[in-house]
């Protein structure tokens, strides 16, 4: 791989970058330090790709997996990956080959440990199994139902991690646009959507209790590393078209209600959305903002702190959120028009001074071309013992990318 510096690429790649920057609030940025970028040109499937990343880093595909989502580490070093072929992946290092650790069929969309356990978020329920670090297969048998989810098609993928807390904690997302769906009283199981639950275990019983409530599709979440605030991505709607709403980067704290689908903030404040019909659960002065947006239709999926150590003391402490790009176009944002204007897949870091969020900046771009065909597409983001960072793309260039320092 080298890399090349062509003046008018990079004029291209900076034209279709996805970010626009909107923070709520006006903090200090004075501990954040901007990017420098170059492209690097990469061969992935036999065709050349310019990626435009962070100068002094490098950008490598290492393996190919069929459909992968959200990816974990293990204490051993061994990645995880869900995947929507119904498989769970594992990657020993150098993580250039996918073993396959479960055919478990349905939707495994991701993974997380306790000591001597494995959970595998499966669309209808969190399963569990033995499990100890290195072990090469996992019988399907093996796997048990921990605790039930409300099952169903429309966002239909699920994430679990288990918190700083040592509870186990799982985001789904309602069904649809304006689904009349809550994390709250007076909601059928089935109608328990659209936020973050947090799993109750006592006495043999595992009961799912809300923790955060409001949120469209926030498929990824994770801990600040100093704080230990939980954060989530959530995708707005696609009925209000390709403008509005921004997407979300949310603080969730215990109770949160982040408004949705009653409730759409708009970029600067929020706004009564008049597609659901029932009268929200709470009311609008209980709304909690988002810390941060991307421009709508971005499609947050993944995302990860960088911890201590990982890339370079610039991004320490900050989010990587994976943007997976739209799949509809301007300027309706519906499935027609030019593909050329659908939101790009990119990385993106939504950068913290201290335990706030201050800026979003690009971090890794280029993979749409011109004419708005893709060439990867990231999805799930973690970082490994390396200090790298790994993400995984689930169409296109199916499998696992990796950024680090030269």
């Amino acid at each position: 791989m080298t890399v090349h510096h062509d003046h008018s690429m990079l004029s291209l790649l900076r034209r279709v970058l996805p970010l626009a920057v909107v923070l709520i609030g006006n903090p200090s940025q004075a501990c954040t330090q901007p990017l420098t970028y170059e492209q690097q040109t990469l061969l992935v499937d036999g065709e050349r790709r310019v990626a435009r990343v962070p100068k002094g880093y490098l950008l490598e595909r290492l393996a190919a997996m069929d459909g992968p989502r959200m990816l974990t580490f293990a204490a051993n070093g061994d990645l995880y990956a869900g995947s929507r072929a119904g498989k769970v992946y594992r990657l020993p290092p150098p993580y250039t080959l996918a073993e396959v650790l479960v055919d478990s069929g349905d939707y495994p969309h991701s993974v997380a440990f306790r000591p001597g356990e494995i959970l595998i978020a499966k669309t209808d329920g969190v399963y569990h199994a033995l499990y100890r670090a290195g072990q090469t297969r996992l019988d399907p048998q093996a796997l048990r139902l921990l605790a039930a989810l409300p099952g169903g098609g429309g966002h239909n993928s699920r994430t679990v991690g288990v918190g700083p807390d040592g509870r186990v904690y799982v985001s789904l997302g309602i069904q649809r646009n304006c689904s009349d769906q809550y994390l709250g009283a007076g909601y059928d199981f089935d109608k328990r959507r659209g936020g973050v639950l947090v799993l109750h275990e006592s006495g043999g019983q595992a009961t799912w209790q809300s923790y955060a409530s409001g949120l469209r599709n926030p498929v990824g979440f994770d801990w600040h590393p100093k704080s230990g605030a939980l954060y989530a991505n959530n995708n707005g709607p696609d009925h209000l078209g390709f403008g509005q709403p921004p997407e979300y980067f949310s603080r969730l704290d215990a109770d949160s209600f982040h408004g949705m689908p009653w409730f759409q903030f708009d970029g600067k404040q929020m706004q009564r959305d008049d597609c659901v019909s029932s009268p929200p659960p709470r009311p609008i002065a209980e709304v909690t903002l988002p810390v941060a947006t991307f421009p709508s239709r971005n499609a947050p999926l993944g995302m990860a702190f960088v911890p201590k150590g990982a890339l370079d003391a610039r991004l320490e402490f900050d989010a990587v959120v994976a943007l997976h790009g739209s799949w509809g176009k301007q300027p309706s944002g519906g499935f027609f028009g030019p593909n050329a204007t659908r939101r790009p897949p990119a990385l993106a870091a939504v950068r913290f001074d201290g335990d706030k969020a201050v800026r979003v900046d690009e971090l890794v771009s280029g993979f749409q071309l011109p004419d708005g065909e893709r060439w990867a597409r990231p999805a799930g983001v973690a970082f490994g013992p390396d200090g790298a960072l790994y993400f995984s793309s689930d169409s296109e260039a199916n499998g696992l990318f990796r950024l680090r320092r030269r």
